[in-house]
């Protein structure tokens, strides 16, 4: 091998850069899956890369930006992968407006059947002479 050959210094690099980018995209999974603040100075220390570095990865820097809004949430929070989305939410808040009508429908029928059972009972006491009214 010649020593200006700059074939395997360019594939060292492209390996270290694979590796580098592998182990924050892990740093930022864990901090997101345990609660914990996702800023930029907690992924490289978990990760233990330069903070400088992740600014120049975009994906990983918007990544960072989006986790690091949930700043302040308790620990044990559902991580944002696991969190419902707004389309999850709306579906959900349908069906159980759907439901909630369902058992209001049912809940007037219920009471009419019971009115009119009520009304039935009375008219029998009155009709047999029983009724406890004067």
């Amino acid at each position: 091998m010649r020593p200006d050959n700059p074939a395997p210094l360019a594939l060292a690099a492209t390996r270290r850069h694979e590796l580098t980018r592998a182990r924050a995209i892990q740093a930022l999974r864990e901090l997101d899956r345990a609660g914990a603040p996702v800023t930029f100075a907690s992924v490289a220390a978990a990760a233990g890369i330069s903070r400088s570095w992740l600014y120049t990865q975009p994906d990983i820097r918007e990544k960072v930006r989006r986790l690091r809004g949930n700043r302040g949430r308790e620990p044990g929070a559902i991580p944002a992968s696991q969190r419902a989305t707004d389309a999850s939410l709306r579906s959900r808040l349908s069906a159980a407006t759907q439901r909630n009508q369902a058992l209001a429908d049912e809940n007037a029928r219920l009471r009419r059947q019971l009115a009119r059972a009520l009304g039935d009972q009375r008219s029998a006491r009155t009709r047999s002479g029983n009724d406890p009214a004067p």
